[in-house]
């Protein structure tokens, strides 16, 4: 049996289950990560996120977790989520957070607004990675009736594939999401996002998470967008990034760095506990026999009222 306290936030509706284990580390397996994260069975969520001390320095470390039971290195809105609890709970306006990648400044703004500085995108195809040395300016996807010229390809932490179309509402990317995501060229998978470019300054994104699906909002998959946008001379270096969840404001810096800034939402906090198969089934064998016993004590009970 597993019993734990968690902080239920989200950011732009990507939600997140937090679990502060500076005091006491308490590792879950695979399987209970998709059941904590399962909408159905578990709490329900995105991703998980362990809030752990650092080995190396008093900077609290984050883990994140996919809600299919992945590691994974970054996750932009989750780190906004935690910045603005750890930052509350210690009244600051500013903070620094530990990921198994680098050290990440944040920055409270108002109303449960808050920044963080991303780092610097990663373009080496063997650090995205993808299985070979690919051009994205002379590639074509072929996806069914999705034919998309030019993709681009990014590291911020996760590796994501951004294609800019002319139009997002006519492609359903649950559809094609799992598809890319999967393709042999992505010997990690990957984050797939859906982009549409409104002008220089705003773009309209939906996103295919790995590990997760669509979800109303990616901060990572924002930034990297942005990146995209620019690097490929369709955008400017300060984007408004509409997703389906709302607005995220990224800033391109001339030094290659990446600010996101966007709300977070507290929903709540709770304890939850995780039986274990060994423990469920002792549960159910003592549970079979309790009725057992019942049932036989209401069946002689019955026969000797009707005796009387």
């Amino acid at each position: 049996m597993s019993e734990f306290e968690f902080i239920k936030m989200n950011g732009l509706g990507n939600d997140f289950v937090i679990i502060d284990q500076r005091s006491n580390e308490l590792d879950h397996s695979s399987t209970e990560v998709q059941h904590i994260c399962n909408r159905d069975k578990g709490i329900g969520c995105d991703q998980l996120i362990y809030i752990r001390n650092s080995e190396i320095s008093d900077i609290p470390l984050l883990k994140f977790y996919n809600s299919d039971g992945s590691e994974i290195s970054a996750c932009g809105n989750g780190t906004r989520c935690v910045a603005n609890y750890l930052m509350e709970q210690d009244n600051k306006k500013e903070i620094e957070i530990m990921t198994s990648e680098r050290k990440i400044y944040c920055q409270a703004k108002s109303n449960s607004i808050v920044s963080v500085d991303m780092g610097k995108p990663i373009f080496s195809w063997n650090k995205i990675p993808l299985s070979e040395d690919i051009d994205h300016k002379t590639i074509e996807f072929s996806y069914n009736e999705l034919k998309v010229c030019n993709p681009f390809f990014v590291n911020l932490g996760n590796p994501h594939a951004i294609f800019f179309l002319d139009e997002i509402k006519k492609y359903n990317i649950s559809d094609f999401g799992p598809i890319i995501e999967h393709d042999n060229i992505f010997p990690e998978k990957i984050n797939v996002s859906f982009a549409e470019l409104r002008d220089r300054n705003h773009i309209v994104l939906d996103v295919w998470e790995r590990g997760a699906g669509r979800t109303l909002a990616c901060g990572t998959a924002a930034c990297a967008t942005v990146v995209a946008g620019k690097e490929l001379g369709l955008s400017d270096n300060n984007v408004k990034v509409s997703l389906p969840g709302g607005d995220l404001e990224i800033d391109y810096l001339d030094n290659k760095n990446i600010i996101m800034t966007g709300p977070t939402k507290l929903d709540y906090k709770d304890r939850y506990t995780i039986w274990t198969s060994s423990i469920q089934k002792k549960h159910q064998r003592f549970t079979s026999i309790i009725l057992a016993v019942y049932a036989e004590w209401k069946s002689i009970i019955i026969k000797s009222l009707m005796k009387n």
